[in-house]
């Protein structure tokens, strides 16, 4: 059965392995979760689980319907399964259901850091800061030839930066605090301090 779960990203530590070697590791608020969907093939063309976390009272109309006595989620996700039978509306999921050395994948919106230059965003080398030239050091020369006389789509410019989902992939589970909620995940994961963190298992 696949698994997933939803979490809060808390801080950055350092957790110390058998061998005595410094992790750095991610420490994540991992549920609980309640399900509160479940679409099938022969309503919804998919088979996917919809999910709550972070019990919240300011959910509008709409939503207290479709939740109806489950209490309302400030968070509602949505992850594909293949067998919808394993999952009943109201089930609750917990980080129980990973194990510590696990393997999983982790998405979230990492930071925005605003309008930023070519050399920022997209680590251009820049111009020469000398012989003959002035305020070129950070531009990002030639865009465009005379033919076709415009600048083509898809061409690297200034602009905002990050505040975009990001998927990393084999990351280890290093501990796990089943009493707490608390998912400890080897390595920096996207996003700021209180975001929303998706977890998936690999297989």
């Amino acid at each position: 059965m696949k698994k997933f779960i939803l979490a809060r990203k808390l801080k950055m530590a350092t957790i110390f392995d058998e061998d005595g070697r410094a992790v750095p590791v991610t420490i994540l608020e991992a549920g609980p979760c309640f399900v509160t969907q479940i679409r099938n093939k022969e309503k919804d063309k998919y088979q996917a689980v919809q999910i709550g976390f972070l019990k919240t009272k300011k959910i509008n109309k709409p939503l207290q319907g479709h939740l109806k006595d489950l209490g309302g989620f400030k968070y509602l996700k949505e992850f594909k399964i293949d067998n919808p039978d394993d999952f009943k509306v109201g089930q609750e999921i917990t980080c129980q259901i990973f194990e510590k050395g696990e393997k999983v994948k982790v998405s979230a919106f990492s930071k925005g850091r605003g309008f930023q230059g070519v050399v920022k965003r997209h680590g251009f080398k820049g111009g020469p800061a000398s012989h003959g030239q002035k305020d070129r050091l950070r531009a990002p020369g030639s865009i465009g030839a005379t033919t076709p006389s415009r600048v083509i789509k898809g061409k690297r410019m200034p602009g905002r930066m990050a505040q975009r989902k990001v998927t990393i992939k084999n990351l280890e589970i290093i501990d796990l605090d089943e009493k707490e909620n608390l998912l400890a995940i080897k390595g920096g994961l996207p996003g700021y301090r209180g975001s929303l963190v998706m977890i998936e298992s690999e297989k």
